[in-house]
């Protein structure tokens, strides 16, 4: 069995594109990307953690994102996000993603963000639990930490 690449993309998920996601120039807006982005993020977490996030108790919140936008999108162009945690880190975790055009080919747009452990009931950051680090690790084949 040969190791995956490095920041091999695991998870992905399909997008629909609606008619608003399109602006005057015809392509999807730049503001709907981070959309797809955290659709992208809230699906992963729901599948590899294998539950949902009680934001009261704690959950991950973005503290930095950054955009790259490389191809524009089209309203019929078929799309997917794929997300891939690739650093844990003791209260944080770093996240890529990036938007494939399976109509093109190509890579449309890439994010990169690092997510903070987050208790909305006691408004304060906390350790990245175990069993997320265990879940994580065993879906991403080439994390280390």
């Amino acid at each position: 069995m040969t190791n995956p690449k490095p920041h091999e993309f695991f998870h992905s998920i399909p997008i629909q594109i609606r008619f608003n996601d399109i602006d005057k120039l015809e392509h999807v807006n730049n503001s709907v990307y981070q959309q797809f982005y955290d659709l992208g993020k809230v699906d992963y977490f729901d599948l590899v953690l294998g539950e949902h996030m009680d934001w009261n108790v704690e959950g991950l919140v973005i503290a930095s994102i950054s955009i790259e936008f490389l191809i524009s999108i089209q309203l019929h162009d078929k799309i997917e996000v794929r997300s891939k945690v690739y650093e844990i880190g003791n209260k944080s975790l770093k996240m890529k993603q990036e938007i494939f055009n399976l109509t093109t080919g190509t890579v449309a747009s890439t994010s990169k963000s690092v997510m903070v452990n987050y208790s909305n009931s006691q408004m304060k950051t906390l350790p990245i639990p175990d069993k997320w680090r265990e879940r994580i690790s065993a879906y991403e084949k080439d994390l280390s930490f």
